[in-house]
């Protein structure tokens, strides 16, 4: 039998454990998302799991859909980066929030774009899974038109804006000319 200690560093060892799991979990998703690799993106989801962001496509075969659809509408070639993981376990499911810096090209056009990321995800079968990957962003448009909070030449990324925090009430979502 394990003593009180041995069983609680077992569970101080399997929680480091998630917590690197997860983090991996981000690390993959922005690997197979920029190298168009669809399925082993798509293996990264629940069956039943949803993106919500530039559109909002549930399940696997709307997801692929959504993503390999995105250069069709101008979405030529992005990297994804992704920091500042917060990670909120609760046995076997997490809440993650963490911040995405995104150059791209949009219609042959050098652009950025940033937000923010709040992924509702489970572990099946001793697997992290997405269920909910949700991206909120703070601006994306052209390189050379600089950045700015609500600053979109995207009208899904406008649509999937971060809402402006009371301390930012006054500023107003822009387009990009």
């Amino acid at each position: 039998m394990e003593s009180t200690g041995e069983a609680a560093l077992a569970d101080r060892i399997a929680r480091l454990e998630d917590l690197e799991a997860i983090r991996l979990l981000d690390a993959r998703y922005c690997r197979h998302l920029d190298d168009g690799d669809w399925d082993a993106l798509m293996d990264l989801f629940t069956d039943d799991g949803e993106f919500d962001g530039l559109s909002h496509p549930r399940g696997k075969a709307e997801m692929r859909e959504f993503f390999a659809g995105l250069a069709d509408g101008g979405l030529t070639a992005f990297w994804h980066f992704i920091t500042n993981l917060e990670i909120d376990l609760d046995g076997d499911r997490a809440t993650v929030r963490s911040f995405l810096w995104q150059p791209c090209v949009t219609d042959g056009v050098a652009s950025v774009a940033a937000g923010r990321y709040t992924d509702e995800i489970v572990k099946i079968d001793g697997r992290w899974l997405y269920k909910v990957k949700q991206v909120r962003f703070h601006f994306f448009g052209p390189l050379e038109s600089g950045w700015d909070e609500n600053l979109f030449a995207l009208d899904s990324a406008r649509k999937a804006a971060v809402r402006p925090s009371p301390s930012f009430s006054e500023r107003a979502v822009h387009s990009v000319d």
